[in-house]
């Protein structure tokens, strides 16, 4: 039997795909590629905005068309929080949420043999553990990411991922800590650490990130630390300190802002104003100056004045960042937000995100400018790429291996 994934969204997806990859494998599935034909497509779906939806149905469509006679699985986060409306597509063989996700494999088998039409989806808020935590790593080229946590539990209001994702689960430390050993025996000198919210971990086990860093800094061979997503209230002094005085953890921090306005933060129930936000960047960058600091905005939030919005571009302008994300609000389903009046246009949402997008190419080039004749550490990506400890991707054959850190200078 052929098997064939896509994977849409973040990061947590890839990992959960991967994981899914490797059970079928070992159950002596053939994975293909999905432009191949398969018996079984396997859609690792994305519901973070109405574009990570269209793009999720679009692919199931997709698979349904290469072979009508393949069994078509919606799994992931829009199959969690909508399962009723992909079971409804009549592409759509079997909807199998997070919950479920270990399980995937017994379903499918199930779902062969019977050809019924089928949803699995629990109640994502019951889960209590990080599940198949040791079972699976996910590599970008020569960068091994380690997932240690999931979920979060702060409900932004224009936020669906708690219940997509569920609360946090917390890998446990000393899991972490011997998957961190295994890569550096086996010569990789970067590990990234990866979470739905990294600064929440341990916040169900009685740890903390700092804690955790403490004991991956312990371990011999590993050159650099990369952190990712980060919320600015979550990251504590003894954490804030660490990051800007440990030469090996990565100066490339990403800290969501999502609006240079205080009023639309108070409205997204964010848990700090534009200048907690400010300082910490400024405090990072004035210790290490050659950290990339990259963020997230949404445009176009409900009641979003013209005000409110030249607010954001001030302030991001003012700010030093490496890189902003930028995204259309979208209403999304169980969060507070879909229920507020006062809609912007989708015109007006559509121009300011042009203008933030222009203003990320200019942030981008300042940064990269900024770091010319700078000397970096850079971990190597393979053929003939480099990624430098701030996170700038540079065409640059070395005569060394991938996953190995030089120095460059840029």
């Amino acid at each position: 039997m052929k098997v064939s994934f896509v994977t849409l969204g973040c990061r947590m997806n890839q990992f959960d795909t991967d994981l899914m990859r490797s059970r079928f494998a070992e159950s002596g599935y053939e994975v293909v590629d999905f432009e191949e034909p398969a018996d079984v497509y396997v859609i690792n779906t994305c519901t973070v905005t109405s574009g990570g939806d269209r793009s999720s149905r679009q692919a199931l469509y997709r698979a349904k068309r290469r072979n009508p006679n393949a069994l078509v699985v919606a799994t992931g986060c829009y199959a969690q929080v909508k399962p009723e409306e992909l079971a409804s597509l009549e592409e759509v063989d079997l909807v199998v949420g997070n919950t479920h996700k270990d399980e995937i494999l017994k379903l499918v088998e199930e779902a062969l043999e019977n050809r019924d039409r089928k949803v699995v989806v629990g109640e994502i808020f019951r889960q209590k553990e990080l599940k198949n935590f040791d079972t699976v790593l996910y590599f970008e080229e020569s960068r091994p990411f380690i997932k240690v946590q999931e979920g979060c539990n702060k409900f932004c209001t224009f936020c669906v991922i708690p219940f997509a994702r569920g609360k946090v689960r917390s890998a446990p430390k000393e899991k972490v800590i011997e998957q961190v050993r295994l890569l550096a025996l086996q010569g990789f000198e970067e590990v990234v650490l990866s979470g739905t919210q990294l600064s929440q971990y341990g916040w169900d086990v009685g740890s903390s990130l700092y804690e955790l860093l403490l004991e991956v800094l312990k371990v011999e061979g590993i050159k650099l630390v990369r952190l990712s997503s980060m919320h600015v209230k979550e990251i504590s002094d003894e954490l804030l300190e660490l990051v800007v005085s440990e030469r090996r953890i990565a100066p490339h921090f990403h800290l969501s802002l999502q609006s240079g306005s205080d009023r639309v933060l108070k409205l997204m129930e964010r848990g700090y104003g534009r200048e907690e936000f400010r300082e910490v960047v400024e405090f990072i960058v004035k210790r290490r100056p050659e950290s990339a600091v990259g963020t997230d905005v949404i445009a176009g939030f409900p009641g979003e004045s013209e005000e409110d919005f030249r607010d954001t571009l001030k302030f991001v302008e003012e700010i030093p960042f490496a890189y902003l994300h930028v995204f259309p609000y979208s209403d999304r389903p169980f969060t507070k937000a879909s229920r507020f009046g006062n809609k912007v246009p989708e015109g007006v949402k559509k121009e300011r995100v042009k203008l933030l997008g222009e203003l990320d190419e200019i942030k981008r080039k300042e940064f990269y400018e900024g770091n010319m004749g700078r000397k970096l550490r850079a971990t190597v990506l393979g053929n003939g790429r480099l990624l430098t400890e701030n996170y700038i991707t540079l065409e640059r054959k070395v005569d060394v291996p991938a996953g190995k850190v030089v120095e460059i200078t840029l």
